[in-house]
């Protein structure tokens, strides 16, 4: 097909073509990976998105291409990690992992929490006393756990959050704990964790897995850091729980990508950061309908939302650009990677208005009223126990429940 001309009577294909030419110079000495790389950008579906990375940002794109075609920057993860840590720097080290022309990594946010953890202990190195705890809690509690729990369909963004910022808690701990009292990990008394949790703010409260390591070591005294519980939880309305889905259904001005998430999110309440790993091949498309496999059972999806949801599966966002060959359901702008959660929290928060934490607690208490909780478990990927949680705070009595209360879910008895 002949495309529109864009540029000195070339079309845009050609005109970028000529530009990653210019700027790689794959043949000056001949590389068949930076050859590659021009193809890979030169046969994307939207070659616009291309053009503009290249010429947006004060042109900050542009020059990493232009230094990769100098050889100044090598083609390795150890040339990428040295360089500044900005998102440019990680949505082209993605293209080329992407597309095999770096090799694959574990998952990138791992990798980056390792780089974190070793600059962070390089700046505690000072403190002997602060460095070796933090040092002992970091590796032997939470990075051996994130190397335990990852898996290629696994979001560790969560995961990783949270080890930063205990492992920050801890470190302020421990400075205070020198800089106020003059003591170290090792002698740490109840009185101590009681004062600086209640003369603080309420991320104080992350230094509990930090002192329960330090007593598991039997490196200090008997103490303990007391769960603090919500005192209330956000529940509104199932009125409002079906507006919001209504909106997402007539959204024309939102992308299908942005909706067919939310519309997943109000019908099962799971958790964003499981949202966005989700896989193409968990949606089974069947004559009959269309089913999602969040857990061992598939989950129908309601007949009048089977448009949308093919709408979306025939072109998901960022599958046209440098995201081809997408494994995954909501693939993000990043080569290689689903949709960032916070990316879609801001969308369904700031721009729908859903309590993302309120909605879900809804969703779930009024799932909970309409399936027993073994089916329910086995449908969105929970444990029982969860889900009894859920159904004791719903007053729900689950031995009151007839099989086949809802025909969706109920089991076939077999035939005598």
């Amino acid at each position: 097909m002949e495309r529109e001309r864009f540029r000195s009577g070339r079309c845009i294909v050609c005109v970028i073509e000529a530009e990653l030419t210019d700027l790689l110079r794959p043949n000056d000495p001949p590389d068949l990976r930076l050859k590659r790389l021009v193809t890979v950008l030169t046969s994307v579906d939207r070659p616009e998105s291309i053009y503009t990375w290249l010429h947006s940002n004060g042109g900050v794109s542009a020059d990493l291409l232009r230094r990769l075609g100098a050889r100044e920057i090598a083609l390795s993860h150890e040339a990428f990690d040295a360089l500044p840590k900005t998102a440019a720097v990680e949505h082209l080290r993605a293209i080329l992992t992407h597309n095999r022309m770096l090799p694959a990594q574990d998952d990138r946010q791992l990798a980056m929490f390792e780089q974190w953890l070793q600059e962070r202990l390089h700046v505690l190195q000072v403190t002997p006393d602060i460095h070796s705890p933090i040092e002992r809690f970091a590796k032997w509690h939470h990075l051996r756990r994130l190397k335990a729990e990852f898996s290629a369909t696994k979001n560790m963004n969560y995961a990783v959050r949270s080890a930063k910022q205990e492992i920050t808690e801890a470190g302020k701990f421990l400075s205070w704990l020198l800089a106020t009292h003059g003591k170290t990990s090792a002698s740490i008394g109840q009185v101590h964790i009681d004062e600086y949790l209640s003369e603080g703010p309420s991320t104080r409260k992350h230094i509990r897995n930090f002192v329960r390591f330090l007593s598991r070591e039997r490196t200090t005294n008997s103490v303990d850091v007391p769960v603090r519980l919500a005192q209330t939880t956000p529940m509104p309305t199932q009125r409002q729980r079906m507006n919001h889905i209504k909106t997402l259904m007539e959204a024309v001005n939102l992308n299908e990508s942005t909706r067919v998430a939310g519309l997943i999110f109000l019908l099962f309440g799971i958790p964003i950061g499981r949202l966005c790993m989700m896989t193409v091949d968990q949606v089974d498309v069947r004559p009959t309908g269309i089913t999602i496999l969040l857990g061992k059972n598939p989950a129908p999806v309601p007949e009048v939302l089977i448009p949308l949801f093919l709408a979306h599966l025939h072109a998901r966002d960022s599958a046209g650009t440098v995201n081809t060959g997408s494994i995954w359901l909501f693939p993000g702008a990043r080569a290689g990677r689903p949709k960032s959660p916070n990316t879609l929290l801001l969308q369904l928060r700031d721009g729908i208005g859903i309590d993302i934490q309120g909605v879900r607690n809804r969703t779930i208490r009024g799932l909970v009223e309409e399936i027993d909780p073994s089916s329910l478990a086995k449908m969105l990927g929970y444990s029982k126990q969860v889900m009894s949680k859920h159904g004791s705070a719903a007053t729900v009595p689950w031995s009151s429940y007839a099989v086949g209360k809802n025909p969706r879910f109920a089991k076939e008895k077999p035939t005598q």
